[in-house]
């Protein structure tokens, strides 16, 4: 898997994977996502498999507001390089790609990134089937969020970096395509056993 921030030229890729992976009601539109890559392109994560095709991405602003709200997801002015939350409003993988660790190895990246800068945390809301997924990776669930983005339920999920956070969950990410295969190959097939 090769992982790489978001430009304007992915934009039409990253509308085509939104639309799949969500409903319409909760899918950001061509115009919504433009919006935000104009004004955060370096808070995109993308993953791609071997032949460069878009199978997974994670993207999300940064603020100075530590929960998330409809608001966010509307107005890309929310975003505040200087913020100390990450808001996390896409987490998507290619269904034919999904339960394959895709995203997994995405999030790992964009939380590696996030607490190198010297963020006090992430916040993103799932439904109450994902939470345990999130939890793997440090979360806690907060209960239901304010959002009723999509008319759906949400819970809010919040991972905070402190002294305390570790990686015990997570592996590294490397620049090197070959080098995530074969990590991400080990973590797939060790977990088959």
């Amino acid at each position: 898997m090769y992982i790489r921030k978001a430009g304007m030229d992915d934009l039409d890729r990253i509308t085509e994977l939104e639309a799949v992976c969500f409903s319409a009601s909760e899918a950001a539109d061509r115009e919504r996502l433009r919006g935000r890559l104009e004004t955060y392109p370096d808070s995109f994560w993308l993953g791609f498999d071997d032949f460069r095709n878009l199978i997974s991405f994670v993207a999300g602003p940064l603020t100075k507001e530590s929960d998330l709200t409809d608001e966010m997801f509307e107005n890309p002015s929310f975003h505040d390089p200087d913020g100390d939350w990450r808001m996390i409003f896409t987490v998507c993988t290619a269904p034919e790609e999904q339960n394959k660790g895709y995203a997994s190895i995405v999030m790992q990246r964009m939380i590696r990134e996030t607490k190198a800068m010297g963020k006090k945390g992430i916040v993103l809301t799932c439904k109450e089937p994902k939470i345990h997924y999130y939890a793997k990776f440090g979360f806690e669930n907060e209960g239901i969020s304010q959002s009723t983005h999509g008319g759906e339920v949400w819970y809010q999920m919040r991972l905070t970096f402190d002294e305390e956070y570790h990686y015990e969950h997570m592996f590294d990410i490397s620049d090197d395509p070959n080098e995530n295969k074969r990590m991400f190959e080990d973590a797939f097939w060790g977990s088959q056993c």
